[in-house]
């Protein structure tokens, strides 16, 4: 069997002059999508991330990365209390609205909470957050949220892999 060019590792020391490459290779891990949203002086905002993990059962704390270059960033820098929403695959439409737009809440099935964050219905999970702490991460920063409440249901999953969104047809079995 020949191995073909596109099979090939691509080695490379991560710099200023192959971000993309290493962007690249970041997006070789797939990931979940996610909606994040907040209240604002501006009005409820959401934005999209795929930068989302569970830490801790006890606390039980989450984590995600804004980009501090991000237009959005001032408004989820400040939050103290905002939602992390799992989509699912009928939800890639939501994802690519506030990819776009942090206020493409228009025709949207939410709700809001008691601290006015929106919460947005029919998602795979939920989980509202307060926020728990923050680190620097280079170019994101690293918020760690204390869940408060959670949400789920059954779905298939909305995924992003090498750029692209797709589908995981996991469904759970009791």
């Amino acid at each position: 069997m020949t191995m073909q060019t596109h099979d090939l590792p691509v080695s490379f020391a991560p710099d200023q002059e192959n971000t993309r490459l290493l962007r690249d290779a970041f997006g070789r891990f797939a990931t979940g999508v996610t909606v994040v949203t907040a209240p604002s002086q501006d009005g409820p905002v959401g934005i999209t991330a795929n930068s989302f993990s569970s830490v801790s059962l006890d606390p039980p704390l989450v984590l995600w990365a804004p980009d501090k270059g991000s237009r959005r960033f001032q408004y989820f820098e400040a939050a103290e209390h905002y939602a992390i929403h799992v989509l699912s695959h009928e939800q890639a439409a939501l994802c690519q609205g506030f990819a776009r737009n942090a206020h493409a809440f228009e025709a949207l099935d939410f709700s809001l909470n008691a601290h006015g964050v929106p919460l947005i219905h029919n998602c795979l999970a939920r989980f509202e957050c307060a926020r728990f702490a923050a680190y620097e991460g280079g170019d994101h920063l690293i918020v760690l949220g204390r869940v408060v409440k959670a949400e789920m249901r059954d779905g298939d999953a909305l995924t992003f892999f090498a750029g692209k969104l797709g589908q995981v047809p996991l469904r759970v079995e009791n």
